[in-house]
């Protein structure tokens, strides 16, 4: 069994998990009671983090644990859960790299964070070019077509 802490909160005006649009999204994490301002600090010197949350309106009856269409798209091939990024996930993880626009105090505000307001933060982490990945990058065509209008 695993046990996880939310660090902090979602806050954002976007209140339903739609799928398109993301980067015009401003919104902030709120650490936790726990966490003092010293928790961010030095994070103002990354241009991007790793947001990982939780998929917490996600239904957990709706899990998938096989194959299904993207997006319920027919038109793109089924593709097992985790050769996609969807909610309906068996642990309902999700994680964003997205843009640091400021610190303050406890609060960490960002921009495309793919989260809807009340988002349950699990973690946070600077996106450090070192860990991008190394060699060519390749993916099948659906994939750019279902990230058209993400951003």
């Amino acid at each position: 069994m695993i046990t996880l802490h939310p660090i902090g909160i979602v806050r954002g005006s976007r209140h339903a998990a739609e799928d398109d649009a993301w980067d015009a999204e401003v919104a902030h994490v709120e650490l936790d009671s726990r966490f003092g301002p010293d928790a961010l600090l030095g994070l103002d010197g990354f241009s991007h983090v790793e947001v990982i949350f939780h998929f917490h309106r996600a239904d957990p009856a709706r899990a998938e644990h096989g194959a299904r269409h993207p997006r319920g798209n027919s038109a793109w091939p089924r593709v097992g859960i985790f050769a996609q990024r969807g909610k309906d996930r068996p642990n309902h993880l999700g994680s964003t790299i997205c843009r640091v626009l400021r610190l303050d105090g406890t609060r960490l505000h960002l921009a495309g964070l793919d989260a809807i307001d009340g988002t349950p933060v699990l973690d946070i982490k600077p996106w450090m070019q070192g860990f991008a990945p190394r060699g060519a990058v390749h993916e099948p065509a659906w994939a750019g077509a279902l990230m058209e209008s993400y951003w």
